[in-house]
């Protein structure tokens, strides 16, 4: 019992990222879901979810994840500056994923009726290459622990 308590302790971030990140993908996946069931674009669709889940993954990985300790309003706007830095990097990279793949080579080789079923499939592919290059750039830039 003790050997899983001290493996739990030791990898708390990584535990933590992995139920806020997957919280994070289902805020990403169920925005971007609802908006284009309603008719928005797959580029607007894209943005909002981004928009919505970065807002989101900032506040959980600095309150629970990283437990910052940046208290001053100029470090945590320098912190928040840098997430949102690091995350549009990502989120772009997320956008041409989404926005070739639905919309320029969906058409090509997805059958009509699947083509929501695809944007989803997509969506969650394209979601884990996100996540992880996102803990990464928080562990080593944005929320590193001071020596």
């Amino acid at each position: 019992m003790n050997q899983i308590k001290e493996l739990l302790r030791k990898h708390k971030a990584l535990i933590a990222y992995a139920f806020f990140g997957a919280l994070t993908t289902l805020v990403n996946i169920v925005t971007y879901g609802v908006c284009t069931w309603f008719g928005m674009s797959t580029g607007w669709a894209n943005a909002l979810a981004w928009v919505l889940s970065v807002l989101f993954a900032y506040l959980t990985n600095r309150r629970w994840v990283f437990e910052s300790e940046n208290s001053s309003r100029s470090a945590v706007m320098k912190e928040f500056a840098s997430f949102v830095a690091c995350r549009l990097g990502t989120g772009v990279l997320d956008q041409v994923i989404m926005v070739l793949g639905v919309d320029v080579l969906g058409p090509k080789i997805i059958p009509e009726p699947y083509a929501y079923l695809w944007s989803l499939g997509l969506k969650i592919a394209s979601n884990v290459l996100v996540i992880i290059l996102n803990y990464v750039f928080s562990k080593l830039i944005i929320f590193k622990k001071k020596k």
